[in-house]
């Protein structure tokens, strides 16, 4: 079959390898119809997720129609001609973490539980088509994918909606979603939003869902900040403004009551000495991640108030502003989205008209193009917000 490989740093390409095949009771195998690039590939292809190797399927948003199940799979649970959508964490469904309806934390889907435990303290779940480190498992930017636990995972689209409609709900509709949840949100709050990607898009429209009083939507790409407007967003571009001085002026002098990092590990917001210092580090490998959204969200934050962090920081930060953070008695949550929790619910959504996850959609590509795709999306080029691939 055809897949989108990791072929090295800053490489991409798409290759014949072998087609997946059951290998547990609980397996199934998917004809993928529709997938999708994401801002977190692009961290493995710039080099800052170990442990990718040379050929390794990439893509952890993906769907399609049930080709194959394993005997451990209940016929009531999932059989062939079954169309579903994957979440992207893999989850076994009955350890401690995922009774907690905690499904990125599973303890018992990734075979690669040392390397993770190393990294972060303790073991991760598997994730589809994202490095070693959370398993190796191939991804889903392919013809076909193996789907582990999937009794537990997939769920089962069983109306007329179009694939686009609801291919979303294997990761950053849940993502944006999650991190709007987080905080809490009150009728009266003002919910800043760092990123106005896929997954920052989708926390504003959320946060909107949730019956926050306004939204502000922090980047600088014009395409973005027109996009976030035209959904009823308050655009600032932080090339043209002090962001903290602009959202004071925009609370009354209070900040926002909600804060959403949705940038992560390779934000290019702050100031162009700071900016030069991060990448002058993580260059050298003396930190992993730029901050730089992540400190101005939380000393733009009122006090009292609640900072998410959905963006994907995979390591080791400078500079973190703690002394903000405790004094000002901020609550700091986040976390890999927990999807198995959110896709029916947000499904229903979908249904009722309530989100629109077709909205950011703006480059739809074959699988052959996907080297294309991630060029495009990976230096904001022709306006990319979202590429979907068809194989």
């Amino acid at each position: 079959m055809k897949a989108t490989v990791w072929a090295g740093r800053n490489s991409v390409e798409v290759r014949e390898v072998p087609d997946p095949s059951i290998l547990s009771r609980r397996d199934a195998i998917v004809r993928i119809t529709s997938t999708a690039i994401c801002g977190s590939d692009l961290h493995l292809v710039d080099g800052y997720i170990p442990t990718m190797q040379n050929g390794d399927v990439m893509g952890h948003e993906f769907m399609g129609e049930v080709v194959e199940v394993g005997p451990g799979v209940p016929p009531d649970r999932l059989r062939p001609g079954d169309r579903v959508v994957v979440p992207f964490p893999i989850a076994c469904g009955a350890c401690a973490a995922c009774a907690s309806e905690l499904y990125s934390c599973c303890e018992n889907s990734n075979p690669n539980a040392g390397i993770a435990e190393k990294m972060f303290g303790h073991p991760v779940a598997g994730i589809f088509g994202y490095s070693h480190l959370t398993g190796g498992f191939a991804g889903g930017q392919a013809q076909y994918a193996r789907v582990p636990f999937a009794d537990v995972g997939p769920l089962k689209i069983t109306s007329d909606l179009s694939d686009e409609q609801v291919l979303f709900l294997s990761d950053i509709l849940p993502t944006g979603y999650m991190g709007a949840e987080m905080c809490d949100i009150q009728p009266s709050d003002v919910v800043a939003v760092w990123g106005a990607g896929p997954v920052g898009q989708f926390a504003m429209d959320s946060a909107r869902a949730l019956g926050a009083a306004a939204v502000i939507a922090i980047d600088k790409e014009p395409y973005r900040l027109r996009m976030a407007a035209e959904a009823g967003h308050i655009p600032v571009d932080f090339t043209e403004v002090d962001v903290r001085s602009q959202l004071l002026e925009l609370t009354g002098g209070r900040g926002p009551d909600k804060c959403i990092d949705a940038v992560g590990m390779e934000a290019v917001h702050g100031a162009s000495h700071i900016h030069a210092y991060d990448r002058l580090k993580q260059a050298a490998r003396l930190e992993t991640d730029r901050p730089h959204a992540l400190r101005q969200a939380i000393l733009s934050c009122r006090s009292g108030g609640i900072v998410s962090v959905i963006g994907v920081y995979g390591g080791f930060i400078d500079k973190f502003p703690a002394g903000a953070w405790m004094n000002r008695a901020l609550t700091l949550r986040t976390g890999q989205c927990h999807v198995h929790r959110y896709m029916q619910p947000l499904l229903e959504r979908i249904e009722r008209g309530e989100l629109d996850p077709t909205r950011i959609i703006t480059h739809r590509l074959s699988l052959d193009e996907a080297p294309h795709g991630y060029d495009i999306f990976k230096n904001k080029q022709d306006d990319c917000e979202k590429v979907v691939l068809t194989p």
